[in-house]
C-alpha cells in the first residue's frame, strides 16, 4: 500500500500552534491548491486541504510561515473520527506532514500584501548590486558537474 501525498499550495491562514499534554508541538494549517478541472464556468476550481505538522517542524512553520506564503508538502493521508459537542459524529481527512518547504521568501508575501510587487530574481543585475552580491561566483560551464 502506497500513502504519500505531495503538495503545493498557499497558506489560507496564519498557522496555529499547540501544544500537546506532553509538551510536543503541533501546527494546523490549510493549504490552497488549485486543481485540474474547472468549474462549469471555466473558473479555476481550488481544493482547501487541512495539514497537520509535528515538533520541530512545527515551530518552524509557525515561526516563519503566514498568510499566503507558498509551500510544498510532503506527508501522508490520514482520516480521523471524533465526537461532537452535541453528540454527533465527524470524520476529518488531512495530511501528516514530514516535511514543509518554504517556497518564497516571508518578505515576498508580505510585499503582496501591502501591493508592493516582489523582488523578481530573473532580472539581470546590474555592475553595482553584482559586487554587493556576495552568492554570485563566476564559473564556467565546463566546471558545472550538470
Amino acid at each position: 500500500m502506497i500513502n504519500r501525498i505531495v503538495l503545493v499550495g498557499r497558506l489560507t491562514r496564519d498557522p496555529e500552534l499547540r501544544k500537546t499534554t506532553s509538551g510536543n508541538a503541533v501546527c494546523t494549517f490549510t493549504v490552497a491548491v488549485d486543481n485540474r478541472t474547472k468549474a462549469q464556468d471555466g473558473t479555476k476550481t481550488t481544493s482547501f486541504i487541512p495539514c497537520v505538522v509535528f515538533s520541530a517542524s512545527a515551530d518552524n512553520v509557525s515561526k516563519f510561515a503566514r498568510k499566503g506564503l507558498l509551500v510544498g508538502i510532503e506527508g501522508r493521508l490520514n482520516q480521523r473520527s471524533y465526537v461532537k459537542s452535541d453528540g454527533s459524529k465527524a470524520s476529518v481527512i488531512e495530511v501528516l506532514c514530514d516535511s514543509v518547504q518554504f517556497l518564497e521568501r516571508r518578505e515576498a508575501v508580505e510585499n503582496e500584501e501591502m501591493d508592493i510587487p516582489p523582488f523578481d530574481d530573473s532580472t539581470p543585475a546590474n555592475e553595482e548590486t553584482k559586487e554587493e552580491n556576495v552568492d554570485s561566483i563566476e564559473i564556467t560551464d565546463d566546471d558545472l558537474p550538470f
